[in-house]
């Protein structure tokens, strides 16, 4: 008998199933209104689109593609290693100097995901001995990377600067690290950047701003809020961000000193032992800062497409190109996603864990070549849906 065989006579004779305890989660998450599926979308989908990230339309921009498209008949599909062996071309390069750049910063460094730049960033500037103080509304990559970095860890309340002060005036270790969001992801509020800023210089902490909602949205041409704020190139920050949202692409990038950039090409392990991002996408997201430069005026029409569409689902007006329409019950808000989808308008829907208990919502996202006869059709979807799935929830209850 071989091995193969051995170890299939002895699966069928051991009576165990370790993995059962997956049905009865499966179960607990479903009667809590908290399931999760997957939907596969078509090529050829018709649905107006209001669930992405794509806040500038750039995703399928013809210069945008086109870039994309020769990158790989020049480059190939893939970016053949990791960063440090085959995998940076001279496409990285230039979009690392060019985002820099863009957004006032000495240096750049490209990851495979926006998720990844941020375990990266924070795992190489803090480790065991060291404090991260984390405001409570930042994005699950910000609090996984809380968790790999073997650091004191401190959550704050959102938006709570007063908070993080104390926290820093409290330590005893060293060396500080202050993690935040700079456009909430669920709400599309604002995080008080400055604030936090002279609370990390104050105390001698570095302060770590995540600008994936912010670049292309906030800020002067969509230069991001730590720009609009004018702290651009100030020393003791580094900014994160994403290429997959208002550059239409894919990957992610950490952006500061240039001495930050060397050490997280020494330290930062999510660069070291990744393949490197594969060079369409890098060319994609080149060509797309190149319009959104070009075009200054994409990030104020979003912002202004955004304002529209919380004016008519009687939604907090926005900061960003986010529009957050809380109904609580998790079972409504998926009911009214559907009732939308079913209407040709595709939204997102933001339960617990992404948002607090008795919080869950619609999460539109605007764009910023929506037409005003879009705009007008994503309203009457939503304020029907809703309505049709309040009623039926109270329905079911009685």
């Amino acid at each position: 008998m071989n091995g193969v065989q051995d170890l299939r006579e002895l699966s069928a004779d051991v009576r165990t199933d370790a993995l059962g305890w997956l049905d009865g989660y499966a179960a607990d998450r479903r009667a809590a209104g908290l399931r999760r599926s997957l939907v596969p979308r078509a090529a050829a989908d018709t649905a107006l689109d209001l669930a992405s990230n794509d806040y500038l339309g750039l995703s399928r921009d013809p210069r945008v593609i086109e870039a994309a498209v020769d990158a790989v008949r020049t480059w190939g599909a893939g970016a053949t290693g990791s960063r440090l062996v085959t995998g940076t071309t001279e496409l990285h390069e230039a979009f690392e100097n060019r985002i820099a750049r863009f957004v006032g910063q000495p240096a750049a460094l490209c990851f495979s995901s926006g998720y990844l730049a941020n375990i990266g960033a924070v795992t190489a500037l803090a480790g065991r001995g060291d404090l991260v103080v984390s405001d409570g509304g930042s994005h699950a990559s910000l609090v996984d990377a809380c968790r790999l970095s073997r650091a004191r860890v401190v959550v704050t309340p959102r938006g709570d600067h007063a908070a993080v002060a104390a926290a820093l005036a409290a330590r005893t270790e060293d060396r500080a690290l202050v993690l935040t969001d700079a456009v909430y992801s669920a709400d599309g509020g604002l995080a008080p950047v400055a604030q936090l800023y002279a609370a990390a210089r104050e105390h001698r902490a570095v302060l770590l701003v995540d600008e994936a909602h912010g670049l292309g949205v906030r800020g002067a041409g969509g230069r991001g809020l730590v720009h609009e704020l004018g702290l651009a190139g100030a020393p003791d920050l580094v900014v994160t961000a994403t290429m997959s949202k208002a550059l239409g692409a894919q990957g992610g990038v950490v952006i500061g000193s240039a001495a930050v950039r060397a050490h997280l090409v020494d330290a930062a392990r999510a660069f070291i032992f990744d393949t490197g991002l594969a060079p369409a996408a890098v060319a994609a997201a080149d060509a797309a800062l190149a319009v959104l430069a070009a075009e200054p005026g994409l990030s104020s029409a979003v912002l202004a497409r955004a304002a529209q569409l919380a004016a008519g689902i009687a939604a907090p007006q926005p900061h960003s190109a986010v529009v957050s329409l809380t109904l609580g019950d998790p079972e409504v808000a998926v009911d009214a996603a559907r009732r939308c989808a079913d209407r040709g308008v595709r939204v997102g829907c933001f339960r617990p864990p992404s948002v607090p208990e008795g919080t869950s919502r619609l999460r539109l996202t605007a764009r910023a070549d929506l037409t005003p006869a879009e705009v007008d059709r994503a309203v009457a979807a939503v304020q029907a849906a809703t309505a049709e799935a309040r009623r039926s929830s109270r329905g079911g209850r009685g």
